[in-house]
C-alpha cells in the first residue's frame, strides 16, 4: 500500500514554471493542446473537441498515491496555462496510454514517461526544459521509480535535445505508441550522479 503525497507536495515550482495537478478547470487548456495540429504535429494527429472533452477523465487520474498523472504548466509571471507536464504509463504497441493503470495505491508494472506538451507561444524559450528537469527531479527524489523513459518522433530533434540536456541516455529506436520512436532512459543513479556534479 503506497501511502498518498500531500496534495501541497505536488506543486512544483521552477525558477519561471508552476507545475500543479491537473484539475477539471483545465479543460479548456487540453483543447488548446490536443486540438492543435501544430502541438500535435510530432505526437499524433489533432483530436476534434469531442474527443479531447472525452480524454478529461483520463487527465485527471493519478497514480501511485498522486504521484503519478498530468500536471497543467503555468507561467509563474502571468499564470498563464501554457502546457502539460507528465509523469504517466508508456504504451508500446498501443496508441495511447493504460490509463487504468493509473491506481491510486500503486506503482503500474510497466515504463513510465516524462513528457509535455506546449502551446505554440511557449515554444523556444526553455520551459520543455524546466518542465522535464522538475519532473525528473520529482520523480527521483519524491518517488519509488527506478527509472525514467522518455520516447518522440525520430524526427523531433528539438525534443531530443531536451531530453539530453535533462541528462537522459539516447537509447536509439524502438516502439511505443504503436509507431517507431527514439527511446530515452535515465535511471535514479544516473540522475543522483548528474545532480551531485551541479
Amino acid at each position: 500500500m503506497i501511502r498518498p503525497i500531500a496534495q501541497r507536495a505536488l506543486v512544483l515550482d521552477t525558477p519561471r514554471l508552476r507545475l500543479r495537478p491537473w484539475a477539471a478547470e483545465d479543460e479548456d487548456l487540453c483543447l488548446d493542446l490536443l486540438c492543435d495540429p501544430a502541438v500535435m504535429r510530432f505526437v499524433g494527429q489533432a483530436l476534434t473537441e469531442a474527443e479531447a472533452r472525452a480524454h478529461m477523465p483520463n487527465a485527471l487520474r493519478r497514480g501511485a498515491g498522486g504521484r503519478l498523472g498530468i500536471w497543467c504548466v503555468l507561467d509563474r509571471a502571468t499564470g498563464e496555462k501554457i502546457g502539460d507536464g507528465v509523469l504517466t504509463p508508456v504504451p508500446i504497441e498501443t496508441e495511447a496510454p493504460d490509463w487504468a493503470q493509473l491506481v491510486p495505491d500503486a506503482y503500474p508494472e510497466v515504463e513510465i514517461e516524462v513528457g509535455y506538451l506546449l502551446k505554440p507561444g511557449a515554444w523556444g524559450q526553455g520551459f520543455a526544459t524546466e518542465i522535464c528537469d522538475r519532473l525528473l527531479r520529482f520523480a527521483f527524489q519524491q518517488t519509488a521509480l527506478a527509472q525514467v523513459v522518455a520516447c518522440t518522433d525520430p524526427v523531433n530533434r528539438a525534443s531530443q535535445n531536451v531530453l539530453r540536456k535533462c541528462g537522459m541516455r539516447d537509447c536509439g529506436p524502438a516502439r511505443a505508441y504503436a509507431s517507431d520512436v527514439a527511446w530515452f532512459e535515465i535511471t535514479r543513479a544516473e540522475w543522483r550522479a548528474q545532480a551531485s556534479n551541479q
